[in-house]
């Protein structure tokens, strides 16, 4: 007979999939500690003093390892569990590329059911995942991570039923793989086409966000790429039941290892050398991080870094509108990299009272403000430590400016070319900001948390690039798709350039491919301006 909290460890085992062979494991109570907390309530630790396996059988350990019923405790899908270092980097990265093969190989509208198939998945488990995302919070709380942090790492309520939202979104999008781009005939009887097609092998790390998992694989799916992730330990329990519903959701045509999940920080290393099998790198993180990975690897890297916006309030601004923009900009999500992290305004506004204004809305939505070298003494503001800060909280700095060309000086020279917004009723001067801020995306009077790939109307984004190629801003689909050529002849042949005719004539593009495009395009952007509460309820403050 087991003692009564032996017992207890038995069930709790139980509940949780485990077993506990009690004529292996010769433990006593007294190297069992046990805790009552909220994240798991039974046992904390149990020490061993050995652990039983055959020395006269072969792989006993590896046995032991992958959960086999030796006498060992063990996960009921531990035999599912395969080890990176035994599967290889080279072998995940070339079975994404086989499911992304395979996944080309489907029709669009079997790619469409897909995720919808995701969708579903994720509303059947909305409990299970949120019961591994409150032991990761709770985790993160015992480990003093910061408030921040953990705003990005909790799945809040309803953003499960906002993200299978977006997941139907993105798959009511035009067909992204496939479409004809251009068509030309080289020469009679010759007709070359130019089509969309996915990357390949995309390899996405990021930190704190699960729910960046659910979006990175979509649009994954959507464009028909394989894809490897590799989440911030602190999500470890996140990530790996997202990844499980997403995988189970995939047909048994394409196979769950489209969608490749890294366990370990020590295994990127590894795969930053497969330049030949892994096609794009997207770190979605702090610019270390971005430069960490840049210095690491010959393969392609889409940098997503530091998000230091900037609002500048000219003096020819409405004060009412400014004051609501200046606000939503860092109090709707703080802790979004699209989040205002310096306020830029107009010295004549000093006189007039309009930074008082402005700095009133800011202090009374709960905001934290840090003065610049200017604006410290005319606010009487703590100095701010740097002008290249992301808060990530309600917090920013405040600088008095000259004019517009000195707000423009400013976010080149401290700036992050992610997001920066100048309020204006002044259309020569916002036109000049507009043209000279060099970032990846400039508003004229509306809030920066529009940099979003929902609210642009791109389904997901797979992160917003700060760099120049081969995607700028928030990137979704479009950015994880090039092109190819296809020829179709009739028996044409070179031979020197003799006997052929070339004409290099433009053609209509079959099924009116080109228009459709734009006029998606064209209708996007009309979305986003009238359904903003759709759109911001598909994103839900994603970035």
């Amino acid at each position: 007979m087991l003692p009564g909290k032996l017992r207890l460890l038995e069930f709790l085992l139980l509940s949780q999939g485990l077993h506990l062979k009690t004529h292996y494991c010769n433990c006593s109570s007294d190297k069992i500690q046990f805790t009552y907390g909220k994240l798991f309530q039974g046992v904390l630790w149990l020490t061993l003093s050995s652990l039983e396996g055959s020395g006269c059988a072969n792989n006993s350990l590896q046995r032991v390892m992958r959960g086999d019923h030796i006498g060992t405790l063990f996960h009921k899908d531990a035999h599912l569990w395969v080890d990176m270092k035994e599967t290889g980097a080279r072998d995940m990265a070339v079975a994404a590329r086989d499911g992304s093969r395979r996944l080309q190989g489907l029709t669009s509208e079997e790619r469409t059911s897909i995720l919808h198939a995701v969708a579903d998945a994720l509303l059947a488990n909305e409990a299970k995942i949120k019961a591994e995302n409150d032991a990761d919070v709770e985790i993160a709380q015992q480990n003093g991570i910061s408030k921040s942090l953990i705003g990005r790492l909790t799945i809040k309520p309803g953003k499960i039923a906002g993200l299978a939202s977006s997941l139907r979104t993105l798959a009511g999008m035009k067909e992204p793989v496939g479409e004809v781009l251009k068509r030309t005939e080289i020469a009679e009887g010759l007709v070359l086409e130019k089509t969309s097609c996915p990357l390949g092998v995309v390899l996405v790390v990021f930190e704190s966000r699960p729910d960046a998992l659910v979006q990175i694989a979509s649009l994954a799916i959507r464009s028909g790429n394989g894809l490897l992730l590799k989440g911030g330990k602190e999500a470890a329990r996140s990530n790996a039941i997202l990844h499980k519903v997403i995988t189970e959701a995939l047909p048994e045509s394409v196979g769950p290892k489209l969608i490749g999940l890294v366990t370990s920080r020590d295994e990127i290393p590894d795969l930053l050398k497969l330049d030949d099998v892994i096609d794009l790198v997207i770190p979605r993180g702090s610019n270390q991080l971005v430069a960490q990975i840049k210095a690491s690897t010959k393969i392609p890297v889409l940098g997503h870094a530091d998000g230091v916006c900037h609002v500048f309030v000219d003096k020819a601004a409405d004060l009412e509108k400014a004051k609501r923009i200046v606000v939503d900009s860092k109090v709707d999500y703080p802790a979004a990299c699209n989040a205002l992290e310096t306020l830029l305004v107009h010295e004549e506004l000093v006189a007039t009272g309009g930074l008082d204004m402005l700095t009133f809305a800011l202090q009374s939505a709960g905001v934290t403000m840090y003065g610049g070298e200017h604006a410290a003494g005319v606010l009487n503001l703590p100095r701010a430590a740097s002008y290249h800060t992301e808060y990530s909280a309600l917090s920013c700095t405040v600088e008095v400016v000259k004019d517009v060309y000195d707000a423009i000086h400013h976010i080149h020279e401290h700036g992050s070319a992610h997001t920066d917004c100048i309020v204006t009723e002044d259309s020569s001067t916002a036109e000049t900001f507009l043209q000279h801020v060099d970032s990846a995306a400039v508003f004229h009077n509306a809030s920066t948390r529009f940099s979003d790939g929902a609210r642009f109307g791109l389904g997901a984004e797979v992160g917003i690039s700060t760099g120049r190629i081969h995607a700028r801003g928030p990137v979704g689909v479009e950015g994880l798709l090039t092109t190819r050529w296809l020829l179709r002849g009739t028996g044409q042949l070179v031979n020197g350039d003799r006997g052929v005719r070339y004409t290099h004539r433009n053609l209509p593009i079959e099924n009116g491919a080109l228009a459709s495009a734009n006029q998606s395009l064209t209708n996007g952007n009309a979305t986003v301006v009238s359904g903003f509460t759709k759109a911001a309820s598909l994103s839900n403050g994603s970035s």
